[in-house]
Order: structure tokens, then sequence, then C-alpha cells
């Protein structure tokens, strides 16, 4: 089975390289079939790294929303006459984004942690792989890259969600 990177044998030498992914590579060159193969060979393992962190999201969205409804400020919206609606979008929601945002981020380092294990078992080229086929060649040099560049990117969302955080929370400011 191919992964994004790779073409299938069937499809060697139709598509020019250009990017590097299949995806883009593809749909410049106007060869659809060649991108929704690409595509099925992708949704499996994109919906197991989404379910491994869904799970750990809405049960903190549930956690932070039940909190949040249960606040004076949402109580005294519901007595003005706003609509049910209006007090969980309006209200609620937007004051349990900002600790959700937090949440998002955290949980994208479980996706990057769960990407080792997803492109060894279905043999995609990418960063998880590469540092998996390192290990074992015992290239200690592009294990230690790999490793950087996982926790460079891990500490990049976590500035980007604190800029959010400060964006979403007016007192922060």
């Amino acid at each position: 089975m191919a992964g994004p990177g790779q073409v299938d044998v069937f499809f060697q030498g139709i598509v020019p390289h250009v990017t590097g992914s299949i995806l883009i590579d593809s749909s410049l060159a106007g060869e659809w079939e060649i991108f929704w193969n690409a595509i099925s060979h992708m949704t499996l393992p994109a919906l197991l790294l989404g379910y491994y962190s869904l799970a750990y999201i809405s049960r903190m969205t549930r956690s932070v929303m039940l909190d949040q409804l249960s606040r004076e400020y949402v109580l005294t919206a519901r007595l003005k006459g706003a609509s049910e609606l209006q007090v969980v979008v309006g209200h609620a929601l937007r004051n349990a984004a900002i600790p959700l945002v937090t949440v998002v981020a955290l949980s994208y380092g479980g996706l990057l942690e769960g990407s080792v294990l997803i492109e060894t078992i279905f043999s995609w080229p990418g960063i998880g792989n590469y540092i998996y086929s390192s290990l074992f060649a015992a290239d200690m040099n592009a294990v230690l890259g790999g490793t950087l560049l996982v926790g460079c990117v891990f500490v990049f969302l976590n500035m980007l969600s604190d800029v959010l955080y400060r964006t979403l929370d007016p007192r922060s400011r």
C-alpha cells in the first residue's frame, strides 16, 4: 500500500514529481483518479490519529462547557430572555474556548507521538517513519534531529496557543 508521498506502481511516471506530495502533484497534473487513490490510502491512518485525540478533546470540552453553563452569567443571560443557542454559543462556548485552545495544542503533541506508530504501520514516508528507521539503523544524529524537530513543533504550538489565549481572553491583555 502506498502512502501519501508514494505512488502506486500503476501510477508511476504518470504524475510529475513537483512538490513530493502525491495529493498536490496529482491535482496539479489533473490526474483525479490518482488523487482519489491517494485519499483512499490516507483515510484509515488519518481516522486513527483523529480518533485518538477525539476522546480527550470531547471529554475536556464537555467538562469545560458544564462548568461554564453553571456560571452566573449564563443564568443572567437566560433570565434576560436569550435563546438557548445564544446562551450556549454566544456566552458559554466563547468562554470555554479559552481553556480548550490549550487542550487542543497539547493533544497535538499526542498526535506527533502517534504519528511514529501510524507511519511505521502504514509505511508512510514521514518524520515518524524516519525516526523509527533511523533508530533501528543506529543513526543517532538523525534520531536526535527528528526528535528536536518534533520538540520544536510542539514548543511552537504551545506558543501559538498562548497567543490565541491572549487574543480570546481580554482579561489577559
